[in-house]
């Protein structure tokens, strides 16, 4: 056990090497470049009989771990969404762990419980929701999605799957192109990833509503029970944009379960000229997005808005007596509002950055690596060799390597891996590929904390130099 003093004088060390880290970070190569089982073969098979010196252990972090690290906060980092992080959003989780509370109740700490709210009323307020929507903070927008599919499942049967167990066959509707996390959602809820209908999309990638509508009528004269629709704003292979106005029409007449996917592009909301991206929304009956994306808040923090308050806490709310207290009903008990019992103070941090950026602060940043973005597309378009695979929305930019003379299919794909697995095999970026209408799709995104118009420039002049080489 370390006293205060030692504490000190070790963390002191700790935030003197972070602080450096971030400086000197583009220095370490930006995705990880070592074999399988490296690290792990590094590590003793038994743990230590007698206390070792923080000298020793910090030491192996270095020469053990930090190669096995890929830098997600490095600026040439344009591979998956980003999981963004900023120092005041450090310091809010620094204290978040030094207080170490456990926040599943008002009573277990009030001051958690009562700044969630108040965070999240701001949010609504920045992003321009309704005030129909309450929110809250759950871990992933993996979580919320299963959260808002579990409390469709119940409103639509009554809370009666809840008492008994499934009797009904229901079904949950998205694009082909939705998360993963919606077919992960289903098979949680015991709906069945068999009664996820993936609806098709159309040539901009986004859901096609015609078709979602016959999916349901189709299934309301087979019996069974539609319960869900999850739209897309921003999807993860080229943030597509489903047509919410439509799609929410839809639901409403059959009165299916509405749930918003905007967790990435959901900070977006922030700029009051991107947000057509929601023109429906109140008529939805839940939406999320992750400030651990594009909002520069640490992961874990997905902020999940939610019309029916009440359906969300009878689906999740269990009072054993061991968590029975004499607090009135009127204060918000944030573990009945989702999966988990046990709650981190994720609010703490959300807080430091809004009031460290401002309003006007975070949508300077977000306009920069929006415009970042548009001349990395002007560049592509200007290639005689690349082209444009999906409409750039956001900061996510899908494209290929075409040279002249090939239009194979299979080729194509192959020497777009190629390009790549080369360019990232470099250490100077990393980016990653999705396959949209079965081409191989580069993706390349900027939305890192801290791009910077160099950094975009000096990746795409690699990805242009080492598109020399792969024909060879």
């Amino acid at each position: 056990m370390y006293s205060p003093e030692e504490f000190r004088k070790e963390a002191h060390k700790l935030v003197d090497w972070i602080a450096d880290y971030y400086t000197e970070i583009e220095k370490y190569p930006v995705k990880a470049a070592i074999k399988p089982g490296s690290v792990f073969a590094q590590i003793p098979a038994a743990p230590p009989e007698a206390p070792e010196e923080m000298d020793a252990i910090f030491k192996d972090f270095q020469d053990i771990i930090l190669p096995g690290i890929t830098h997600w906060q490095n600026p040439s980092f344009f591979a998956y969404f980003p999981a963004n992080s900023s120092f005041p959003s450090l310091l809010g989780d620094f204290l978040s762990s030094a207080l170490g509370a456990q926040c599943m109740k008002w009573e277990t700490s009030p001051s958690a419980t009562e700044l969630e709210e108040a965070v999240m009323i701001w949010l609504r307020k920045m992003t321009g929701l309704p005030d129909s929507f309450t929110g809250v903070i759950q871990d992933t927008a993996s979580t919320s999605t299963l959260a808002a599919i579990i409390s469709a499942r119940e409103r639509a049967t009554g809370f009666a799957v809840n008492n008994n167990g499934m009797t009904s066959v229901m079904r949950v509707y998205c694009s082909s192109e939705a998360h993963s996390s919606v077919e992960k959602a289903v098979k949680i809820a015991g709906i069945g990833k068999n009664n996820l209908v993936k609806i098709q999309t159309d040539d901009q990638f986004r859901m096609n509503p015609a078709e979602l509508e016959k999916a349901i009528t189709g299934d309301l004269k087979r019996g069974l029970l539609p319960v869900c629709v999850v739209a897309a704003i921003g999807t993860t292979g080229s943030t597509a944009v489903d047509p919410l106005q439509d799609i929410a029409e839809i639901c409403s007449k059959h009165r299916v379960w509405l749930h918003v996917d905007a967790a990435f592009a959901g900070s977006a909301l922030l700029l009051p000229e991107y947000r057509w991206i929601i023109k429906g929304v109140e008529k939805a009956d839940s939406l999320v997005f992750n400030p651990h994306k594009w909002l520069f808040t640490n992961f874990d923090c997905s902020a999940y808005f939610v019309k029916d308050v009440e359906t969300l806490i009878d689906t999740f709310k269990l009072i054993p007596e061991y968590l029975r207290t004499q607090i009135p009903e009127h204060v918000n008990d944030y573990s009945n509002w989702g999966i988990q019992l046990g709650r981190r103070f994720r609010a703490l941090k959300l807080w430091f950055v809004i009031r460290s950026f401002g309003i006007k602060g975070l949508q300077n940043r977000l306009r920069e690596q929006l415009s970042i973005a548009s001349e990395l597309k002007s560049w592509i378009e200007q290639s005689p060799e690349f082209e444009i695979l999906a409409p750039v929305h956001f900061n996510l930019v899908c494209f290929r390597f075409h040279p002249a003379g090939i239009d194979g299919l299979d080729e194509l794909n192959r020497i777009n891996e190629k390009l790549m697995l080369e360019v990232n095999k470099t250490g100077k970026m990393y980016i990653t590929h999705t396959k949209l209408n079965g081409i191989f799709t580069l993706r390349m995104i900027t939305a890192q904390t801290n791009v910077q118009h160099h950094h975009v420039k000096n990746g795409w002049d690699l990805i242009v130099e080492k598109s020399k080489s792969v024909l060879n």
